[in-house]
C-alpha cells in the first residue's frame, strides 16, 4: 500500500508516443502552433506523468493528467503540496463529502452542518476558510464565483469519480479563478480505461444513511474511444434533528485517444434537498440537547411549538467541460479546455409575523384593525451561470520548464426572492418577487512560469499572472455595484537537490484578492493582498518520507471571518488592517516492518492580528495583537495502518485540532474548545475468477471514544443601551454546531 499523502519525487516526462522531430520540421510544427493559438486567442497544455495502471480497472492515466499538470507541482519546484489519489480515498469513501476525506492532510480543518459529513460541509487550511482555498477540477474553476464559496453538496459522491487530487498550502502557483489566500486544491476526474468494467457500491450507516452507485466504462473501443459514467444517490437523516439529505448525482465521460491526442468530453452534476441545518445552538442547549435544530419553528394557533416541515435548500447544478490536449513534438504539448456550468434553486423558509415592509405588501385591515404582519412561506432563489474557457502550453527540453497559460470566464447571476404563502398578503400578486437583482463577474487571467535547471543540484522557478476582475451588482443588500481590479501576482523561489534523498527549497509569492458580494453587503471591503514566504525540506527514502516547511504570510486588509453569519447563514467577513499566520508543519510517511504504515502529521502556527482595534461599550479600543478567528495554533492528524496482505487493511485514524476563537477579540465567550478524534476503517478485498472480478467490504467508525466534539460556531456582538440609560454596553454571543458521537458506515462494492 502507497504511504498516505506521500509527496510524488517522480519527474514530469512527455505525453507518450511524443519522437522528436528534425530542427526544420520542429521550426515548423511551432510555427503552426502559435498560427492555431493567434486564430484562437487560445494555447494550453501539459506533460504527463507516469503513473502505474489500475489493478482493478485497469487505468492508463498518461494522458489523463496532462489536464492538470500547468497547474500541478512536483518535488523540482519550490512549492508546499500534498497528493492523494483513489487508492487512498477508496477505504473511507462511503458516502461522506470530499472536505471530510481530506481531513487528515496537514493544515486541515474539517466541519459538518448535519453532524455526520453528509450534506453541507465545510474545510479549512492554514485557518483560511472555504472561500480563501481555491478549488479546479480538471483545471476548470469551481469555487462559486460571486461568493467564491465551494459548495461540495452540489456534487454528491464526487469522490468516487476523483482519480487524484492536490493540495498546495499557501498562495502555491498560478492557477485559474480566484486567488488562493490559504491553498488551492486541484481535482483530476476518472482517468480513461483500456478495459471494459461495472461496478456496483452501496454502504448502510448511522443516522439512516444509505449511498448506492454504479459505474462502467466500456474501456478503449476501436483503440480509440470510451465511454464512462456514474449514478449516484446518498440519503441520510444526519445527527442533528431534521438534518436530512436527499442527494444525487451523475458523471458521464466520454474519450477519444491516440498517440499524441486526448480529447474528453464531460457532463457531471447533482441536485441535492437538505433540511436547513445552519443555524446553530446555543451554550445551554449544547449542554442539554445537543441534536436540537431551531430551523422552521414556530408557535401554531393554540401555542404549540411546531416546525414547518420543507424548510430546505433545493438546488441543482450541471457542469459540461471539453478537454482538448495535443502533443505537438518532444518538447511541445498543448491543451484548451471550454467549460459551463448551469446552477438554480432555492432556500425555503417559514417566517413568523415578518413585517410587511420587507416584501413590498401595504398595510390591510382585518375585522377594523391594522395588520402589517404576517406569517408567510418565502423561496430566496438563485439562478446562474458560468462559462469560459482556460489554457496553457508547456515546453520541457530537460533543463527548461516553461507553461504560459490563463483563462477567461464570466459570471452571470439572478438572485429574486417569491413569497409562496401568507396568512395576511395585502395587495400582493401571484408570482410577485419581493427584490429582483442581478450580478455579472468577468475574470480574465495570463501567466507564465519558468522552472530552470542551473545544474544537476539547482533550479530556479519565476511565476508572473495578471489578473483582472470586473464585478457588477445591483443588489438592495450590495447597494450598486461596478467595480474593476487589476492585480500583478509575482512568484519565485529556488530548489536544491542536497543528494537522492534530500530536497530544500525556498520560495516567495504574491496574492491579491478581489471581495465577495457578502463583503459588499457588510460594508465597504477593499481588496486584500498577501505576501507568501516558503521554507521546506524534503527527505525520502524505502522506508521513511519526510516533509518539514516554515511559513510566513504577511497580509494587508485581510478580509478575515468576524465571527458572524448574514441571515442565510455565510459567514461574514471584515478588513483588518495588518495580519500574519507564521507557522511549522510537518508530515511523514513511515514503513515499520513488512505490515506497519504510520503517516503522522503536525501543524503548528501562530496567527495574528496587528493592533486590532474594536468598539466596546461605546468606546474604540487598542486590543494590541488579537488571534485570527478561526485559527487553531495545534492541528495534528495520524494514520496506523496494518497490511498483512494486499487484501487487507486495518487503520486507526486520529485527529486533533486545538482551542480556537470564533472572533478576533480574544474573548473566552467565543473559544471553541479543543478537541479529538479517533476513527477505525477497515478494508478487504475478496478475489475471484469468475464474472464477478472482485468484491470490496469497507467498514469505518467515526469517532470511536464518543467525544463530545463541536468543531465550527460563530460569534457575534452588539451594543445595548437600553438595559442603563445613558451608557452602552458590548453583549456577546455565540452559537456552535455539534458533531456526531460514534457512528458507523458500513459498504461493500461489486467488481465487474
Amino acid at each position: 500500500m502507497k504511504p498516505l499523502y506521500s509527496i510524488n519525487f517522480r519527474t514530469a516526462g512527455l505525453s507518450c508516443g511524443s519522437m522528436r522531430q528534425s530542427k526544420n520540421n520542429r521550426r515548423y510544427r511551432i510555427k503552426n502552433l502559435f498560427t492555431t493559438l493567434a486564430l484562437f486567442g487560445l494555447a494550453l497544455t501539459i506533460s504527463a506523468q507516469e503513473k502505474p495502471k489500475d489493478s482493478l480497472e485497469g487505468k492508463e492515466i498518461v494522458l489523463d493528467e496532462v489536464l492538470v499538470q500547468a497547474i500541478r507541482v512536483t518535488k523540482e519546484f519550490p512549492i508546499t503540496f500534498s497528493n492523494l489519489d483513489k487508492e487512498e480515498i477508496s477505504p473511507r469513501n462511503l458516502g461522506q463529502d470530499i472536505p471530510i476525506l481530506l481531513n487528515l492532510m496537514p493544515a486541515v480543518v474539517t466541519t459538518s452542518d448535519a453532524g455526520a459529513g453528509v450534506g453541507y460541509t465545510g474545510i479549512r487550511v492554514r485557518g483560511s476558510d472555504a472561500t480563501r482555498v481555491n478549488v479546479t477540477i480538471n483545471g476548470v474553476p469551481y469555487n462559486d464565483a460571486e461568493s467564491q464559496g465551494t459548495f461540495w453538496v452540489n456534487m454528491p459522491d464526487f469522490a468516487s469519480s476523483t482519480e487524484s487530487l492536490q493540495l498546495q498550502r499557501g498562495v502555491g502557483t498560478s492557477t485559474n479563478g480566484a486567488g488562493a489566500f490559504g491553498a488551492s486544491l486541484n481535482l483530476l476526474t476518472d482517468a480513461f480505461s483500456q478495459e471494459a468494467y461495472g461496478r456496483i457500491s452501496s454502504s448502510i450507516g448511522s443516522f439512516n444513511t444509505l449511498r448506492n452507485n454504479v459505474k462502467f466504462s466500456t474501456g478503449i473501443l476501436n483503440e480509440h474511444f470510451e465511454l464512462s459514467g456514474r449514478l449516484s444517490r446518498i440519503t441520510s437523516d444526519g445527527y442533528i434533528d431534521r438534518a436530512s439529505s436527499e442527494l444525487d448525482a451523475y458523471f458521464l465521460q466520454g474519450v477519444f485517444k491516440n498517440d499524441k491526442t486526448l480529447i474528453k468530453a464531460l457532463l457531471f452534476g447533482g441536485h441535492e434537498i437538505t433540511y436547513q441545518s445552519w443555524f446553530g445552538i446555543d451554550a445551554e442547549t449544547l449542554r442539554t440537547n445537543r441534536t436540537f435544530n431551531p430551523a422552521g419553528i414556530f408557535t401554531d394557533e393554540n401555542g404549540n411549538t411546531q416546525f414547518y416541515d420543507r424548510e430546505e435548500d433545493n438546488y441543482k447544478q450541471d457542469h459540461a467541460q471539453l478537454h482538448w490536449s495535443q502533443t505537438i513534438n518532444s518538447e511541445w504539448n498543448a491543451n484548451i479546455a471550454v467549460h459551463y456550468t448551469r446552477g438554480r434553486g432555492y432556500f425555503e423558509q417559514f417566517r413568523e409575523d415578518d413585517d410587511f415592509e420587507t416584501y413590498g405588501f401595504e398595510p390591510i385591515n382585518v375585522n377594523g384593525e391594522e395588520v402589517n404582519t404576517t406569517d408567510l412561506i418565502r423561496r430566496r432563489w438563485l439562478d446562474n451561470d458560468f462559462y469560459g474557457t482556460v489554457f496553457s502550453a508547456t515546453y520541457d527540453n530537460g533543463t527548461l520548464k516553461l507553461i504560459p497559460g490563463g483563462g477567461y470566464n464570466v459570471y452571470k447571476g439572478d438572485h429574486f426572492g417569491e413569497v409562496i404563502w401568507a396568512q395576511f398578503a395585502g395587495n400582493s400578486q401571484i408570482r410577485d418577487r419581493y427584490y429582483d437583482d442581478n450580478s455579472t463577474k468577468t475574470d480574465f487571467n495570463l501567466y507564465v512560469k519558468a522552472n530552470y535547471k542551473l545544474n544537476d543540484k539547482w533550479s530556479v522557478f519565476g511565476d508572473v499572472q495578471y489578473r483582472g476582475v470586473g464585478y457588477e451588482a445591483n443588489g438592495e443588500d450590495t447597494g450598486l455595484v461596478d467595480d474593476t481590479f487589476n492585480f500583478f501576482n509575482p512568484k519565485a523561489g529556488v530548489t536544491f537537490d542536497l543528494d537522492r534523498n534530500n530536497n530544500f527549497y525556498f520560495s516567495y509569492a504574491r496574492a491579491n484578492r478581489e471581495p465577495n458580494r457578502n463583503d459588499y453587503e457588510n460594508g465597504s471591503p477593499k481588496p486584500e493582498r498577501l505576501n507568501d514566504f516558503e521554507l521546506g525540506w524534503r527527505y525520502v527514502s524505502p522506508d521513511f518520507q519526510v516533509n518539514t516547511n516554515v511559513y510566513y504570510m504577511r497580509y494587508k486588509d485581510q478580509l478575515v471571518l468576524t465571527g458572524e453569519l448574514n441571515d442565510v447563514g455565510a459567514p461574514l467577513r471584515a478588513n483588518v488592517g495588518d495580519s500574519y499566520r507564521l507557522g511549522l508543519e510537518i508530515d511523514a510517511a513511515i514503513k515499520l516492518g513488512d505490515k506497519f504504515r504510520l503517516n503522522p502529521n503536525v501543524a503548528l502556527s501562530n496567527n495574528r492580528n496587528i493592533d486590532f482595534f474594536f468598539q466596546r461599550d461605546g468606546e474604540l479600543q487598542n486590543l494590541g495583537n488579537t488571534n485570527i478567528a478561526y485559527s487553531p495554533k495545534v492541528v495534528a492528524g495520524n494514520i496506523l495502518s496494518f497490511i498483512p496482505n494486499e487484501n487487507f487493511q486495518v487503520s486507526l485514524l486520529s485527529k486533533f485540532v486545538g482551542k480556537q476563537y470564533m472572533g478576533n477579540i480574544d474573548s473566552e465567550g467565543s473559544v471553541l474548545d479543543s478537541y479529538s478524534q479517533t476513527d477505525f476503517n477497515v478494508q478487504y478485498v475478496v478475489e475471484t475468477n469468475a464474472f464477478v472480478k472482485s468484491i470490496v467490504f469497507s467498514g469505518l467508525v467515526n469517532n470511536i471514544f464518543d467525544a463530545d466534539i463541536v468543531s465550527n460556531g460563530y460569534f457575534f456582538t452588539y451594543d445595548d443601551d437600553f438595559s442603563n440609560p445613558g451608557t452602552i454596553t458590548t453583549i456577546e454571543g455565540a452559537g456552535y454546531y455539534p458533531q456526531a458521537g460514534t457512528n458507523f458506515l458500513l459498504g461493500a462494492t461489486i467488481n465487474f
